[in-house]
């Protein structure tokens, strides 16, 4: 815990300051006396800090920045400091996926926002899907860790307090299967995703969705999404109307949209992708050549477009799509990614290397807003407190114009009281010895090893020759030691110390079953069977530690399916470890997947191996929801 320094604030502040700065204290480590250091606060443009023996001096052009300009005096205490800083974007915020079954609970968005307000990002994003009350919609979120309007009210207050804004982040046409898959609201559907348009009772329930989502926020801003409405006007509506193309039924939708919108004087924005796909040869959002003339002239004017793209790496793709949104007169928005949707441990290597691109590329087309999205896909699998040192790329890009390593881990260090290189050594659960990366699917090893099945191993050829069980080993030793040198989390880093040490075991398992089986080494067989025994209690002791992490950050909902899926892999080590024994005493019946020889599943023609993101396609051979 910080030994607090005393200060006495004196000049301009914004209106809700005391209260923030009661919020915002320990994390800072300072305290208000009377006869403490003075800083005096400024309402200027830009953020400065100066500093010298008498005092300090804190020019602020939006409240934010206030407690940027006290964090980085906190950081900056016993120097004499001159620090100018003009951030490069209007607007910087972080968009936090609460749809993806895990929903954060409101003391964790409360420790976020204080991470932001000590990094200078003002606009916090809440994504729910189906994760907030609809009035008259009782099956909307039922059982998935909704938000109440009071719960949301009181985040809006605390937000406010630091100089965030907090808004809405929902669907209007697609990714609503959550929403969709209740039989009470399945009259609503089109495909399994998408709202049927032209709807009366879509169009009702979209109204519903706005009011309600809206409600409990200052802010006039909602982000409407109608990204990857795939299949539009192919389902229940093709059945009930002629064919109608989808960009003529995208269009009627969002006229109906934007009016319902405007209101209820809303400021709405929009994924961009849906407009590119119509023009792109395969339906894809990134190789559309140009957006038809008629497709720019039909589009809404006062509908932000928010272009978005987490996997490029060459800033010559960033330079031409942003060129492409400048046909549109709506206004534009960026949004990077930080990858934490690829399994239990975020990627930082692809983190950097496609934000970074695309924040140069923002800067130079003078893009307004631009923020981070933090998705969970296909389960939440990993914990949101990862993605922190993702906050401070972004917003150190923000205020110094470029990223430098090394003044963003001293920053990281001064805001969190953590190494940065934990954080980015967790990109190393999905990094192996020799293996390649498919540029735009990057390999997401402790997914697909995690959840490789050890009787029916889709990986075995693909990481044939790759001491993985060595890796993680090395890794377990690591978070060991960053858990006991990072007290406030140590209980994130107990859990990816938990995390290596079962993956260890799991791929000296699969290194080991297979070969046994086809060289018929009944003897090696026994000791594999004692080796699933093992590798089945370290499993155990990682659905704990699992289900302990989840649970302090995370409401309970959800938690549900990593339960599941792990403890679907415990009960089948304990089939493998049956079978082995059987195959060690003369039986062969049990182990005849891994008889079969293993042939190549991911990996490309050049090598490289493409990133297994569904459960589904890793489980099993078979398909799994039937």
């Amino acid at each position: 815990m910080k030994t607090a320094r005393a200060i006495r604030i004196l000049g301009q502040l914004p209106a809700r300051f005391e209260e923030g700065f009661a919020y915002m204290a320990g994390d800072l480590g300072l305290a208000r006396d009377d006869g403490g250091f003075p800083v005096t606060f400024c309402q200027g443009s830009g953020l400065v800090l100066e500093t010298d023996a008498t005092g300090a001096r804190i020019v602020w052009g939006k409240p934010v920045e206030c407690f940027r300009g006290l964090s980085l005096l906190a950081q900056h205490w016993d120097e004499t400091v001159s620090l100018v800083q003009k951030p490069c974007f209007e607007t910087l915020g972080i968009m936090f996926d609460c749809s993806r079954n895990a929903v954060l609970k409101p003391e964790t968005l409360r420790y976020f926002f204080r991470k932001m307000a000590m990094l200078g990002m003002d606009l916090g994003m809440m994504y729910t899907e189906d994760t907030y009350e609809v009035e008259g919609y009782p099956y909307f979120g039922y059982l998935r860790g909704r938000y109440s309007k009071e719960e949301l009210s009181k985040l809006d207050d605390y937000a406010d307090a630091l100089g965030i804004e907090l808004c809405p982040c929902i669907q209007t046409l697609g990714h609503l299967n959550r929403a969709l898959h209740w039989p009470a609201m399945a009259h609503m559907k089109d495909t399994e995703e998408v709202l049927l348009v032209d709807d009366e009772a879509s169009l009702a329930f979209i109204r519903a969705m706005l009011a309600s989502a809206s409600a409990p926020y200052r802010s006039k801003r909602i982000h409407i999404g109608l990204d990857e409405a795939f299949f539009l006007g192919k389902g229940v509506y093709m059945h009930r109307h002629p064919y109608t193309p989808a960009f003529q039924l995208m269009q009627r939708h969002l006229k109906n949209v934007g009016a319902a919108v405007r209101e209820l004087g809303l400021s709405a924005m929009m994924w961009s992708d849906m407009y590119f796909r119509l023009s792109s040869p395969s339906e894809g959002y990134y190789d559309a050549p140009s957006v038809p003339e008629q497709v720019v002239a039909q589009a809404p004017e006062d509908i932000t477009l928010v272009y978005w793209d987490y996997y490029h790496h060459d800033e010559a793709t960033y330079d031409r799509m942003l060129a492409m949104h400048e046909a549109f007169a709506a206004p534009k928005a960026f949004a990077g990614g930080i990858w934490t949707w690829t399994g239990p441990a975020p990627h930082y290597e692809k983190t950097l290397q496609t934000a970074l691109p695309g924040l140069r590329q923002a800067r130079a087309h003078q893009v307004p807003l631009v923020f981070a999205a933090a998705w969970g896909d296909n389960g939440a699998e990993c914990n949101l407190l990862a993605m922190l040192y993702g906050l401070a790329v972004y917003a150190e890009f923000c205020y110094a114009g470029e990223y430098d390593p090394q003044e963003v881990a001293e920053r990281f260090r001064a805001v969190t009281g953590a190494d940065s290189q934990a954080f980015l050594d967790l990109t190393r659960f999905h990094q192996l010895p020799g293996v390649k990366d498919w540029e735009l699917r990057p390999v997401n090893a402790a997914k697909f090893l995690l959840y490789q099945d050890p009787l029916v191993p889709l990986y075995e050829a693909d990481l044939a020759g790759v001491d993985a069980a060595a890796h993680y080993a090395a890794l377990e030793a690591d978070y060991q030691k960053y858990a006991r040198e990072n007290p406030e989390f140590s209980q994130l880093f107990g859990f990816y110390a938990a995390l290596a040490a079962a993956l260890a075991a799991k791929c000296r398992f699969h290194q080991t079953a297979g070969p046994c089986v086809r060289s018929g080494d009944r003897a090696g067989a026994k000791a594999c069977a004692a080796l699933a025994e093992e590798t089945r209690e370290r499993l155990e002791r990682l659905r704990r530690e699992y289900r302990a992490l989840w649970y302090s950050t995370n409401k309970v909902y959800g938690f549900e399916i990593i339960d599941l899926r792990l403890g679907g892999q415990i009960a089948r080590f304990q089939t493998a470890e049956e079978a082995l024994a059987g195959f060690a005493a003369g039986e062969d019946v049990a182990v005849a997947a891994l008889a079969e020889t293993p042939l190549p599943y991911t990996r490309l023609p050049d090598g490289a191996l493409r990133g297994s993101y569904a459960w589904g396609e890793i489980a099993s051979a078979c398909k799994v929801d039937l």
